[in-house]
């Protein structure tokens, strides 16, 4: 398998389609699971069905401790896309209003000179994605 890891986040819809090519292409598949004090969260009930097949795709399974007001769990994020080569975020531009993760990472990876490839949503606001 050439090439980095794909790192999702565990959910239904875009997660789902993103691990699956993800493995298609032979690459690695990280999938994310939400905790709360090193225990899985429970998941919204749409969004187990989607973390089903994504663990049944991953290589590794890692806990994130992660709440989008919580700035240590920001940080936790930030040293994920430090570790990464290339963020690539479907992402429809908008603003980051702090806690907007995507939004957020997007702004932390070009601040520190991290490639980032963008993939719009069909329908998306502004033509070119941006930050506050």
């Amino acid at each position: 398998m050439g090439g980095g890891a794909g790192l999702v986040c565990a959910g239904v819809g875009l997660p789902v389609a993103f691990g699956r090519a993800v493995r298609a292409s032979g690459r690695r598949l990280v999938v994310l699971l939400p905790a709360q004090h090193s225990v899985p969260a429970t998941l919204p009930g749409k969004d187990r069905v989607g973390a089903r097949e994504l663990l049944l795709l991953a290589e590794e399974v890692r806990l994130a401790e992660f709440d989008p007001t919580d700035r240590g769990a920001r940080v936790g994020a930030e040293r994920l896309v430090r570790r990464g080569g290339t963020v690539l975020a479907v992402w429809d531009g908008s603003l980051s209003d702090g806690g907007d993760a995507t939004a957020h990472l997007v702004a932390y990876a070009r601040a520190r000179v991290i490639p980032v490839d963008v993939v719009r949503p069909e329908g998306a606001g502004p033509t070119e994605p941006r930050t506050a």
